[in-house]
């Protein structure tokens, strides 16, 4: 009986330490703006994804983290894995500041021929390269590249012993190494951010580096300085080309932070652009520090830090600060004689989708109202919108506190916007007030919308990733409106509302 009863309260006990753990998680992840199918930090300040690597079936999220603040301070490295890119879980935080600097950005890469030396019996590396930055050096050479590796799965890091392994020039800017593997020659290329451009480096072990060229004086957006660089190849009706991503900060095309990109070669020495034409990755304003994970094969992965430096430190959440964009798989499109980088939401967003409604062939009678669809989703849901003929529209979220936020087409322009000068909180900074645009890239005279509403963000997906827009928001309360505004008798070929489920609760 004794045995019973000590069992029974162990049950107990146990059964209310998992109630206890979930009443917290369900706290911790549901406050206002909170978004509920991004990755956000449980608290504090988080900002530039970092080391994305994939190994054994998980993806690894490594970010720019202070633990004592909501606001940017002393950075680490924080951790999260996931199997699936879209449920993640909060590992210890991987890399501290130590007598050399703050961790700033870097990335992580596996190293499968132990040319570093660290592996040992039998395990294969994972090596972290990273900038450290010294807050006490005020010179130009503050900043190097350090390595640290791990040998169980990015549990437990060991900062190299010989640290810095790539001492500054002299360079005041001089960070973020993002490393890949260049098969071809079996060497390792390291993409650099050296203020107003990018350098190139290679190494056999990724201790000992050799500067190989540089790339973008006087080449692309120059209003701010070159950060989070990556390099990356992507084919195109079986053409190899190589993508060059490089975020400027301030500088982009909708004010402060962005990120562009070119097209190009790369012959392990030198990046060769096919034009100079400035392109943006994303029109938003809440896109930047974007890349790809490491080790995926053929399929290039981007996440981005879903805020700009104009406001991060001060929009109105109290717990953490800031969220990533959704991971979003990379492509090539030809449109006339250019070429364009296409991104559009990784497949495995359907897991946490669940259908609402599939509406065709609507004649457009000025308002279509489909605020029934959305009436519980709790401003999470994605709308699809195909037509075959282009038309000025608008898609408008509203609630009941007469918020708005719209999204929609201009013909007259041949841009898409965003407008989210109504929808919500704004005075926590003046830049923050503004209608963003992007052009249309698209010449085909049907068109195809993919529209991601995420509590406090909206990701704008047009003509099959060609022209994308990241945005986020601050409404005080929740989207309970949602209605399609254009002109009488626009034929909409279909609208399908999908809704999402909470990746925390």
């Amino acid at each position: 009986m004794k045995i019973i009863l000590t069992f029974i309260v162990a049950s107990l006990l146990s059964f209310s330490g998992i109630v206890s753990s979930q009443t917290h998680q369900k706290k911790m992840y549901g406050e206002e703006h909170r978004p509920q199918f991004h990755f956000s930090p449980p608290q504090k300040w988080m900002n530039d994804p970092n080391g994305m690597v994939y190994l054994n079936g998980v993806y690894h999220l490594f970010y720019q983290h202070y633990p004592d603040s909501t606001v940017w301070g002393p950075m680490h490295w924080a951790h999260a894995t996931s199997v699936d890119l879209i449920h993640w879980k909060n590992e210890p935080v991987a890399l501290y500041p130590d007598s050399l600097g703050y961790i700033f950005s870097g990335s992580a890469v596996v190293d499968k021929k132990n040319t570093t030396g660290f592996g040992k019996d039998g395990k294969i590396p994972l090596v972290a390269v990273f900038t450290h930055h010294d807050p006490k050096d005020q010179s130009e050479k503050r900043e190097n590249q350090s390595i640290a590796y791990s040998l169980n799965e990015g549990k437990t890091w060991t900062k190299y012993a010989g640290n810095p392994v790539l001492k500054n020039p002299g360079i005041i800017d001089f960070r973020d190494p993002k490393v890949m593997w260049y098969e071809k020659e079996q060497k390792w290329v390291m993409t650099l951010a050296t203020k107003d451009r990018v350098t190139f480096y290679s190494s056999p072990n990724l201790k000992e580096w050799k500067k190989e060229s540089e790339f973008g004086e006087n080449v692309g957006a120059h209003g701010g300085v070159w950060e989070c660089p990556d390099l990356f190849p992507l084919t195109l009706n079986g053409n190899p080309y190589w993508v060059l991503v490089v975020s400027i900060n301030p500088g982009g095309p909708n004010k402060g932070s962005a990120t562009q990109y070119f097209v190009g070669d790369f012959n392990g020495s030198k990046f060769t652009p096919v034009n100079t034409k400035t392109k943006w990755v994303d029109w938003g304003a809440d896109n930047y520090a974007g890349v790809t994970w490491s080790n995926t094969g053929n399929r290039k992965i981007f996440l981005g830090w879903m805020s700009n430096w104009l406001y991060a430190n001060v929009v109105p959440t109290k717990v953490w600060r800031s969220a990533m964009t959704i991971p979003r798989r990379l492509a090539l499109k030809a449109v006339g004689n250019e070429l364009f980088l296409t991104s559009k939401p990784v497949k495995e967003l359907d897991k946490i989708t669940f259908p609402i409604t599939e509406l065709r062939r609507l004649k457009s009678t000025e308002r279509l109202d489909l605020s029934g669809k959305i009436k519980n989703t709790g401003s999470k849901f994605k709308l699809l919108l195909e037509a075959k003929e282009l038309a000025d529209y608008s898609i408008i979220l509203s609630n009941s506190l007469g918020e708005e936020l719209t999204i929609g087409f201009d013909k007259k322009s041949n841009n898409y916007f965003i407008d989210r000068s109504k929808a919500g909180k704004t005075s926590f900074e003046s830049n923050f007030v503004t209608k963003h645009t992007a052009p249309r890239v698209s010449t085909q005279r049907s068109t195809n919308l993919t529209l991601l509403v995420d509590v406090a963000s909206v990701e704008v997906f047009a003509d099959d990733g060609l022209s994308v827009m990241t945005d986020i928001c601050f409404p005080n309360k929740p989207w309970e409106s949602l209605s399609i505004v254009s002109s009488a008798g626009w034929i909409i070929d279909r609208v399908k509302v999908a809704g999402f489920k909470s990746i925390w609760h």
